[in-house]
C-alpha cells in the first residue's frame, strides 16, 4: 500500500485523465488478485459523487462499487440528543470508527467471503439508510468518497487503508451555485439554502481544504 502525499505539489487531472487513473488501479488490482481501494475526497458540492457516477460508468460492469462516507451521518434523532443538528456535516456528525471499520473489512475481505453491506445517504429523507450497498469479495476495485477522507482527528486512519487519494475541486462560485440547487431541490428554501450553504457547509469547506496537500493527486472539474 502507498502513503499519502507529502507534498503541496500535487498532479492536476482532468475527468478524462482520472478515468485514465483508474482504470490503472483497476488492471493492478486484477493483475495482483488484490482489490483497491481509491478514495475521493472534496468540499461539499465540488463534484465528488459526480466523478464517482463518471468512473463507475466509465469501468467495465461489475469491476467497481462506491461507497460513500455519507451513509456514516449519525441520524437526526442522534444530532438532536447531542445538540449537533445546526452543524450537520461536520466531522464531529458522522460515525469515523464505524467508517474506518468497514474500510478494513473491504480491505481484507476475499473473494470467497460473505458480501459486505455498506450504509448510503439517502438524500430524499436526509438520513443514513444501513445495510443499502452490497460489496462482494470478487469485486476488485472499491471506490468510496466524502468530505473527510484525508483529515486528522477521527478520520486519521483513513488515508493509510486507501490505495489512491485523490481531492476533487471546482471554481468556487460554481461550486456554492451547485450546492445551493442542491439544497433547494431536496426541500429547502432559497433563502434556507443559501444559509446552509454558505454557513455550515462553507466552514466544513474550509477544514477539508486544508486536507488538499494530502492527495496523492487533484481532479478538477468544471
Amino acid at each position: 500500500m502507498s502513503t499519502p502525499a507529502d507534498s503541496a505539489a500535487v498532479p492536476l487531472l482532468g475527468a478524462e485523465e482520472a478515468v485514465d487513473a483508474a482504470r490503472v488501479l483497476l488492471d493492478a488490482a486484477l493483475r495482483s488478485g488484490s482489490r483497491r481501494l481509491l478514495g475521493i475526497a472534496g468540499a461539499p458540492g465540488a463534484g465528488k459523487s459526480t466523478l464517482t457516477e463518471l468512473l463507475a460508468g466509465r469501468l467495465p460492469a461489475g469491476s467497481c462499487v462506491v461507497v460513500p462516507m455519507d451513509g456514516f451521518h449519525l441520524a437526526d434523532v442522534a444530532l438532536e440528543r447531542l445538540v449537533r443538528r445546526d452543524r450537520k456535516g461536520a466531522p464531529d456528525t458522522f460515525d469515523a470508527a464505524g467508517y474506518v471499520a468497514l474500510l478494513q473489512r473491504l480491505r481484507t475481505a476475499r473473494a470467497t467471503d460473505p458480501p459486505v453491506w455498506a450504509p448510503m445517504f439517502e438524500r430524499d429523507l436526509e438520513q443514513p439508510l444501513a445495510g443499502a450497498i452490497e460489496v462482494t469479495g470478487e469485486v476488485p476495485l472499491v471506490i468510496t468518497e466524502g468530505n473527510y477522507l484525508l483529515a486528522d482527528g477521527a478520520f486519521a486512519q483513513v488515508p493509510a487503508m486507501l490505495d489512491a487519494r485523490w481531492f476533487v475541486e471546482m471554481p468556487e462560485e460554481l461550486r456554492h451555485q451547485r450546492l445551493i440547487a442542491r439544497h433547494e431541490h431536496f426541500g429547502k428554501s432559497p433563502e434556507a439554502a443559501r444559509e446552509w450553504a454558505l454557513g455550515p457547509d462553507e466552514a466544513n469547506a474550509r477544514l477539508v481544504a486544508a486536507t488538499r496537500p494530502r492527495a496523492d493527486a487533484v481532479v478538477q472539474l468544471g
